[in-house]
């Protein structure tokens, strides 16, 4: 089926309290293990593509991307595309000729005030171009002279008045916040903040988003969900799956070297983490 932009996805499962799982992909094998675990699932499901991801390529975008569309078009399910974590006024400029209905613009790193100001630009062109925008909101950077926290640094937690001002002032249409968990955790092993999610949900006129939910245990997630997350982020609990696979095949089989061998391995032990972070989510909307 076509590509479904990410943001009807995002507002069909807000509007439900559910969410929708969201998979960072590098190569080929993972777009097709996460469409083929969403489809396993049933489920609606998005493939993202981050500003790393894109170095890793060479620095092209759409070699990846052409193939996520490809993929996307053949699948049984809904699939969006989305243009993670993106720094580059360069890249995010791509994104509509490269196929992508959504972007996360990333200016977290700066001043509360430049990261305002640089979000409310992109998310101005953005919605030109009939792009979807998520951004990030950590703690908040410059108070009592201190620099920016990266919003997922240890301690880093999103004020409930700062985001509902920065939703209003940037006009972005889903906003990524910082309640306890980390990205490239390999562990399950974050604890979320689920007060103030709670809090963070009620002051908030957009889509909430978890990052870094491959070290939250299952549990947690399936809260957050309740209290109002409706998209998680997805990438490395996909490459634990993928390596794990890979490593105890060439164990077991130190002659082999046919890379299809291997690679097919990993990507079924992705595609079944695909569908089991699925089904935990679909727990959360009593599926």
């Amino acid at each position: 089926m076509p590509l479904v932009p990410t943001g009807e996805l995002i507002t069909r499962a807000a509007a439900a309290r559910a969410a929708v799982a969201a998979f960072n992909v590098i190569t080929l094998e993972h777009i097709e293990a996460v469409i083929a675990g969403a489809e396993t699932a049933g489920s609606p499901v998005v493939l993202q593509v981050s500003e790393n991801a894109v170095k890793f390529r060479y620095g092209r975008l759409l070699p990846l991307a052409r193939a996520a569309v490809s993929a996307a078009e053949r699948a049984a399910v809904p699939v969006g595309l989305h243009l993670d974590h993106v720094r580059s006024d360069d890249l995010l400029r791509q994104a509509p000729d490269a196929g992508f209905g959504s972007v996360m613009y990333d200016a977290a790193r700066l001043s509360y005030a430049d990261n305002l100001a640089a979000t409310r630009a992109a998310a101005d062109w953005a919605h030109a171009q009939g792009l979807w925008i998520e951004a990030e909101l950590g703690e908040i950077g410059g108070k009592d002279g201190r620099p920016p926290l990266d919003a997922h640094a240890p301690g880093a937690r999103t004020d409930p008045d700062r985001a509902r001002d920065f939703v209003a002032g940037t006009g972005v249409d889903a906003l990524a916040v910082a309640i306890g968990s980390a990205h490239a955790m390999t562990s399950r092993t974050a604890v979320l903040d689920h007060a103030l999610l709670t809090r963070l949900s009620a002051v908030s006129s957009v889509p909430l988003v978890l990052h870094g939910s491959s070290g939250v245990p299952d549990e947690q997630l399936v809260a957050a969900v309740g209290e109002g997350i409706a998209k998680v982020n997805v990438g490395t609990a996909l490459n634990v799956a993928m390596t794990g696979a890979i490593r105890e095949f060439l164990a077991a089989r130190p002659e082999a070297v046919d890379s299809r061998a291997y690679l097919g391995v990993g990507r079924e032990a992705m595609a079944r983490e695909v569908g089991r972070i699925i089904g935990v989510l679909s727990r959360a909307d009593g599926g």
